[in-house]
């Protein structure tokens, strides 16, 4: 296991997978309430065609939650002390939900850091106050297991949801076992995060993943989003829902293949909304 101190005293864990001299860079952001596990059966396909990084955001499995309040400023400061300790340079950043955001960040405040983006599952805001303090009430009140059902049905469609489904429990016990202090941290983070308006300012290739079923950033909020981003691509994935890196690892490897290598030309393409 490899896990490095920020300066704050925050303890992040982390994993990195090499590859030939001259492959890309690739990172890997989970989303709220998972941790890299979430990345695995995409990481498997792509082994080797990239340098590969992914890790546990603060306050999510066995990373620190650190001192005080998180923000999305924190949680990008934390992605780019990851890339500098593996001197990866320019990486393509592939980041889900909450994920996603933190790509947003770290392209707005680290560009020379960032190749390309594929932000899944995300737009420039999730939610509003209402429903993050809502939430953040619930969990500090009963915990993360109270809401846990409700949180499922928005990842996982509903064949993957079945009591007979070994790897539904065991996604289950991800997200109820994550730190309740992490894990409302970040719901803070994401209810006080809005780059909607900064959207047209991204200035590298960019792709919009959603899953068809997602209930948590439905597909018509993923494509309006796609549409401010000069030149994004838009992508549905069929048979998944918010995580489609569970339940679709073959077309999300396949995916992002295509798409880091249309990322590397010279000259990118126009809008194909």
């Amino acid at each position: 296991m490899q896990f490095l101190r920020r300066r704050d005293g925050t303890v992040l864990h982390y994993q990195t997978i090499g590859a030939p001299e001259g492959r890309p860079a690739l990172v890997f952001i989970n989303a709220l309430g998972t941790d890299f596990r979430i990345w695995r059966d995409v990481i498997v396909r792509l082994a080797g065609e990239f340098s590969i990084l992914t890790y546990d955001l603060r306050g999510h499995g066995l990373s620190d939650v650190g001192p005080g309040a998180i923000t999305m400023a924190d949680h990008a400061a934390d992605l780019a002390a990851l890339i500098e300790r593996e001197n990866l340079g320019r990486t393509l950043i592939c980041g889900l939900s909450i994920g996603g955001l933190i790509a947003q960040e770290l392209a707005a405040t680290r560009p020379d850091l960032v190749r390309a983006l594929i932000l899944c599952g995300t737009a420039g805001r999730i939610g509003d106050a209402d429903l993050w303090n809502a939430r953040i009430a619930a969990v500090r009140s009963e915990g993360i297991a109270a809401i846990a059902d409700g949180i499922l049905e928005r990842w996982f469609t509903r064949d993957f949801r079945s009591a007979d489904n070994p790897e539904f429990i065991g996604y289950r016990n991800m997200l109820v076992r994550q730190p309740v202090e992490g894990y409302v941290a970040s719901c803070a983070a994401i209810r006080d995060f809005d780059r909607s308006a900064d959207a047209p300012d991204i200035a590298v290739p960019t792709l919009c993943a959603v899953g068809e079923a997602d209930g948590a950033t439905p597909t018509g909020l993923v494509a309006d989003f796609a549409r401010t981003i000069p030149g994004a691509r838009f992508e549905r994935i069929g048979g998944a829902g918010h995580i489609p890196s569970v339940e679709a690892p073959q077309f999300m490897a396949d995916m992002i293949r295509a798409f880091a290598s249309f990322a590397g030309r010279d000259e990118p393409s126009g809008p194909t909304h």
